[in-house]
C-alpha cells in the first residue's frame, strides 16, 4: 500500500470517529502502518503533519474516561466539509464556467470547486484557457477566509497576525491581503515568501473584510496588448459588487434603474474577458466595438469546440 492510500484511509477513519481515537486504535483501523511501534509512531506523526499542511483539521483531545489520560485524534465534520454557500443558479453557472476554463494547479483545488457545485460535465471540461500555479498555503487560507479566522505566520523573519480578507493572483504570484493586527494597517503578503506553518484561530476571530487601501493593478491592466478604454454595463443586481471590486472612480454612469457603466483601461484582453464573463447575463460590453467583437468571436468559437 502506498502512502497516499494510507493517508486517504486515515482521513476516512478520523472523519468516521464519533469520539477521539488513540494512536493505537488508529493503528488497528488504518491499514498500511508497520507492526513495529516506533516505526508506526514516526509514520503516524509524519502523516498528521502532512494532513494539517493540506488543510485537514486534525484535532487532538483527551479521551474521556481513560485512566491514565490518553490523547486521541479525530476530524470534526463541521470543520472539514465546506459549508453550503447557497449559490443561485446563475452563480453556479459562473462557477461552472470558471472550473472549465481555469486550472488551479494545487492539491484539492478542483475538488473544492466540485464541492461548491462547479463540477464540469461528464463529457469533460473545455480546454483550459488559463492555468494558475498553485501555492502551498492556498488550501488553509481559503478555509481561514471563508470562516473568518485570524491567521498567524512568519514572513521575512517576522511573526505576523492577520485578519485575512482576500487571495489574489497577480503577475505570476499569489497574494494574501488583510488587516495586520499588530501594525493596525492593511497589508499584502506574497504567498511564496510565507514560511510554514500557518496557524488559524477560532472561527469568527477575524474582523470583517475591508477595502484595501493599497491594491495591485487589476489583471486586465497587467499585459502588453494595445491599450483600450472599455465600457461595461452592469445591471442593478450586480452593480454594488462590481463597484466595490473596481472602485467608485471607475463608474462613469449611474442609471435610474440602478445599473452602472464602468470604464477600464485594458492592456490584457484575456483577463478582461474573464472578468466580463463572470457576470454572465448581468453585464454587457458596450465599447469599443473591436473588443466587443473579439468577445463574441471567442464565445462562438468556444461553442463550436
Amino acid at each position: 500500500m502506498n502512502r497516499l492510500e494510507r493517508l486517504i484511509n486515515l482521513v476516512a477513519a478520523l472523519l468516521a470517529a464519533e469520539r477521539p481515537l488513540s494512536a493505537e486504535e488508529l493503528r488497528e483501523r488504518v491499514p498500511g502502518y508497520a507492526d513495529d511501534k516506533l516505526a508506526f509512531r514516526r509514520a503516524f506523526e509524519r502523516d498528521k503533519e502532512t494532513l494539517r499542511d493540506l488543510g485537514v483539521p486534525v484535532t487532538m483531545e483527551t479521551i474521556s474516561g481513560a485512566n491514565p489520560p490518553v490523547e486521541g485524534y479525530r476530524v470534526l465534520k463541521e470543520a472539514y466539509y465546506l459549508p453550503d454557500p447557497d449559490l443561485a443558479e446563475d452563480e453556479l453557472a459562473a462557477l461552472h464556467l470558471a472550473a472549465s476554463a481555469v486550472r488551479v494547479d494545487v492539491a484539492n483545488g478542483v475538488e473544492a470547486l466540485w464541492k461548491l457545485g462547479g463540477e464540469v460535465a461528464e463529457s469533460g471540461p473545455v480546454p483550459a484557457v488559463a492555468a494558475l500555479p498553485g501555492a502551498a498555503h492556498l488550501v488553509p487560507l481559503f478555509g481561514a477566509i471563508s470562516s473568518r479566522r485570524t491567521v498567524t505566520f512568519t514572513y521575512r523573519d517576522r511573526v505576523r497576525r492577520l485578519d485575512p480578507h482576500r487571495l489574489a493572483f497577480r503577475n505570476g504570484h499569489w497574494y494574501l491581503s488583510g488587516r495586520d493586527r499588530d501594525a493596525d494597517e492593511d497589508r499584502m503578503f506574497r504567498l511564496d515568501r510565507v514560511a510554514p506553518p500557518i496557524e488559524a484561530g477560532e472561527a469568527g476571530s477575524a474582523g470583517p473584510p475591508v477595502s484595501m487601501a493599497a491594491t495591485p493593478p487589476s489583471p486586465w491592466e497587467l499585459g502588453h496588448d494595445d491599450p483600450v478604454a472599455a465600457r461595461l454595463w452592469i445591471d442593478a443586481e450586480q452593480a454594488a459588487w462590481a463597484e466595490g471590486h473596481v472602485g467608485p472612480d471607475a463608474v462613469v454612469e449611474r442609471r435610474d434603474d440602478g445599473s452602472i457603466v464602468l470604464e477600464a483601461r485594458v492592456t490584457n484582453r484575456d483577463a478582461f474577458r474573464s472578468f466580463v464573463l463572470g457576470f454572465l447575463d448581468h453585464a454587457e460590453l458596450l465599447s469599443p466595438a473591436e473588443l466587443r467583437a473579439d468577445l463574441i468571436a471567442w464565445l462562438e468559437q468556444l461553442c463550436r469546440a
